[in-house]
């Protein structure tokens, strides 16, 4: 059976990347919004994101971050990630830079998200979550990586979370 997970992602920037990911089908993930429908929960404010992550991440066990140029400067990013973290679950994150969009261009390597995010006892969030960088040669070698490796990705994050 599938782990169910939650994407988190830059979804202007990646959200092409993101349905690619999410299409492998080797883990079960959240419903993709559509452009439409983040609109109208951005319209609700700030309560209403908020409310919508909380809502997102029930039943999930583990925070896939599909990590962009971009990702590390999103806030809603790193409250999905500081949330899923805090509530428990296994965080892991997935570079995709390497995955052509919608225009079949690739992107830029962004930094790592996990390193701004400061855990209690010193150090940072990237300390003890991996982001694995599966970049090949090509887009569709990338996401064959992706392909073989998500589903190992999120049980080792689940392993290490237990």
């Amino acid at each position: 059976m599938a782990r169910r997970v939650f994407f988190s992602f830059h979804f202007d920037n990646d959200a092409w990347r993101a349905g690619q990911v999410r299409n492998i089908g080797s883990v079960e993930g959240n419903e993709p919004v559509s452009d439409n429908d983040w609109e109208k929960v951005k319209r609700g404010g700030n309560a209403a994101i908020e409310k919508w992550i909380d809502d997102q991440l029930k039943g999930r066990s583990c925070v896939v971050v599909l990590i962009g140029s971009k990702t590390s400067t999103r806030r809603w990013v790193k409250r999905e990630i500081v949330k899923g973290w805090k509530e428990g679950k296994a965080v892991v994150g997935v570079y995709v830079h390497g995955l052509k969009d919608q225009n079949e261009r690739s992107a830029a390597k962004g930094s790592n998200p996990f390193a701004q995010i400061s855990l209690s006892n010193g150090g940072s969030l990237a300390d003890r979550v991996s982001a694995h960088d599966p970049t090949r040669a090509t887009s569709r070698k990338t996401y064959d990586a992706i392909k073989v490796n998500l589903a190992q990705w999120v049980e080792e994050a689940i392993a290490a979370q237990a």
